[in-house]
């Protein structure tokens, strides 16, 4: 099963509680988790950008929700128990509960409205009902990073081929490798630049920067041709494409047993791109705070 969202979380941390015991939170997710969510091993190991597991995530903010409702407390720093609400709204056996269900409770809808007026009917269509606050800021996050990408890719498209082999240069210089040394335009062989493996030069890799027309794929034929090109004292180089690979390219490169050639495609190149700060600058930082629960502590 995939893993819930929030508010899925929200009626199984009730029933895990209502034996009126305090748990931690982490005690909490692991037994909604064995009791109620079968997870795949990849599930239990996905993790939102703050670090955190998705799933003790969507706890953290089932939780969240249910403490300003008034269903559950919080005793002690890091614990969470049941209140005598939570236990009267299990013992109407419903079948979920929704941030619909909760906005009855006016200390909820205070949460939710923020300072702002908010009606309950408004708190219940809100898209808050269907993500966390955490959902939401990873959503929008990977929005923005996604149009950023594919700008990025339409970018290199239609850039001069020169230039998209000297961005592919600088992309690995800031990658950390070491030098850079541009073929000539004309004779290279298949071959647009060498770059160092390390920083003294000791080991030279060959670099092939393809902009190829959109939706167009590579083919096996370019890679046997870039390791046709490549010296018998080289025997590592890297495929660049703002388009895929077709199987029988990478085939082709993961087969040849005396070469080691790595495919990176447009997306792989936009990523890289991003993550190294190449063609991208910094537009807006955002700070996310959290209790700082040391500040409260009585010495």
């Amino acid at each position: 099963m995939s893993i819930p969202k929030f508010d899925e979380t929200m009626l199984p941390i009730l029933k895990v509680l209502q034996d009126e015991k305090v748990r931690t939170m982490q005690g909490l997710s692991d037994e909604v988790q064995e009791k109620y969510f079968n997870l795949t091993e990849d599930e239990k190991k996905e993790t939102v950008s703050n670090g955190y597991s998705r799933f003790f995530d969507r706890v953290g903010w089932g939780r969240t929700y249910l403490k300003k409702a008034g269903l559950v407390e919080q005793p002690e720093r890091g614990k969470v128990k049941i209140t005598k609400e939570g236990l009267n709204v299990l013992a109407q056996n419903l079948d979920s509960i929704t941030v619909e269900f909760l906005a009855k409770y006016p200390s909820f809808i205070a949460f939710q409205a923020g300072g702002r007026d908010k009606t309950k009917e408004e708190i219940g269509k809100s898209v808050a009902t269907k993500f966390s606050p955490q959902d939401m800021i990873d959503i929008g996050f990977q929005d923005i990073q996604d149009t950023l990408k594919s700008d990025l890719l339409e970018k290199l498209h239609n850039s001069n081929p020169y230039f998209f082999e000297k961005v592919v240069l600088i992309l690995f210089q800031a990658m950390g490798y070491g030098d850079f040394q541009e073929t000539p335009k004309s004779g290279d062989g298949g071959v647009d630049g060498i770059i160092s493996q390390d920083k003294l030069g000791l080991e030279k890799i060959y670099i092939q920067a393809k902009r190829y027309a959109d939706h167009s794929i590579v083919r096996e034929p370019a890679i046997r041709n870039f390791i046709g090109a490549m010296s018998g004292d080289v025997s590592k180089g890297i495929f660049v494409a703002t388009s895929k690979f077709d199987q029988s390219a990478v085939d082709k490169a993961k087969n040849d047993h005396n070469h080691k050639i790595i495919l990176i495609n447009g997306e792989e190149l936009a990523d890289l791109m991003v993550k190294y700060n190449v063609g991208v600058q910094v537009k807006t930082r955002y700070e996310v705070k959290e209790l700082d629960n040391d500040f409260f502590e009585e010495g």
